[in-house]
Order: C-alpha cells, then structure tokens, then sequence
C-alpha cells in the first residue's frame, strides 16, 4: 500500500504543478542525504521522503462493521487501522541555476499550492490499493510533523539543512479477516420449514 501512495502522490503533484515545471521536474522518494540526488534523479527534483510511519490512535475505532452479502448472509467486521504516512518534501534545484535559492524556494511553493489544494486526496490520482478506500485519504500539509529536531535529522543524514515542507496523509489499512454470522435476521434458508408436514399426511 505504501508504494501505491508514494504513486498517488506523485500523480496528484504530476496533475497540479504547471505544465511548464511538469516537463522539468523528477519527483523522487530518495533520501535527501548527502549524496543527493542518486544516479537514477535528474534536477530539478522534488522529493518526497517518508520518514514516519505510525497509527493514528485518534481515529482508532472500536465499533464493529456488519455488512449484507449476497445471497442475504451478514459479517462483521473490525474496522481498518488508521495509519499516518508523513514525508519531508524538500526542493532541488539545477546544478547549473545561477539562482538556486529561489528557483529552490520557487519549486517548493508551487508544491505547497498543490497540497494545500486538496485536504482529501481525490479519487481520480488515487492508485491501486487505495482505490479501494473506505473513505478519501485525509491529508495535512505545513502542520508540525514527527521530527524532533530537523537540524540533528540533517546532521545525522550528512546533509545541509534545507527547506522543507512536512506532509501527512491517512490511509485505511484492512489487517482484519471478516466473521460470518450467517443469515440475516428474518431470513430463511430454502427448503422445508422444521416444523412444516408433507402435504397429505
């Protein structure tokens, strides 16, 4: 599920950011360490790095699920764990920019418009497993993240501090099998009544 939201996320950034950046632009889930950018990243980059991966207790729910099949049998099922995905966005210029700083910071804002835009991510960049969704994946964009402190993070990936922005998206992830509890109440299964005489007895 993870890698269908890293794709989710870059087909939300690959729809929103202007044409023009679109063309120029990698989105990358690398670690923004100091050998940034790897082989495989070309700059300008994006780069959405996943640094925390947590329940989320606040919307942990204790309430069972009942649902009707087909054929009118019903289960109950425990709801999905509520998961916090959170990614460190940081922008990276050309090497060649005579203007790295803003070109920099200029990168950084057009994906801040893009995030913003959508506290829901909408279903048409969802990808695979998240299709399948009980609800849209709520999102928080610039609101304080896991990281402690960004400058021993910096320190400890052997990097220059940078811009960064903190990201956070919710995803449902069913762990739970379902129970059948058999046929719904009312219901009767085809065939003789136990009670019901042969007809001419």
């Amino acid at each position: 599920m993870i890698d269908d939201l890293d794709r989710t996320l870059e087909e939300l950034l690959t729809r929103g950011l202007p044409e023009s950046l679109v063309d120029q632009v990698t989105i990358s889930f690398a670690t923004p360490n100091d050998q940034f950018p790897p082989t495989s990243v070309s700059l300008p980059a994006v780069d959405l790095f996943l640094y925390d991966i947590r329940e989320n207790r606040e919307l942990r729910s204790g309430e069972w699920v009942v649902e009707r099949r087909p054929g009118g049998d019903v289960a109950q099922q425990r709801p999905p764990v509520r998961i916090d995905c959170s990614y460190l966005i940081t922008a990276w210029p050309s090497e060649g920019s005579n203007t790295p700083a803003l070109d920099e910071h200029r990168l950084l804002g057009e994906v801040m418009k893009v995030l913003l835009r959508y506290p829901l991510l909408p279903d048409p960049v969802l990808q695979g497993a998240l299709r399948d969704q009980p609800f849209p994946p709520p999102s928080s964009t610039l609101q304080p993240g896991h990281l402690q402190n960004l400058g021993e993070f910096w320190q400890a990936l052997g990097g220059k501090p940078k811009a960064a922005l903190n990201y956070t998206v919710t995803v449902a992830l069913q762990v739970f099998t379902a129970q059948a509890l058999g046929p719904a109440a009312g219901e009767r299964s085809v065939g003789m009544a136990p009670d019901a005489a042969p007809a001419g007895a």
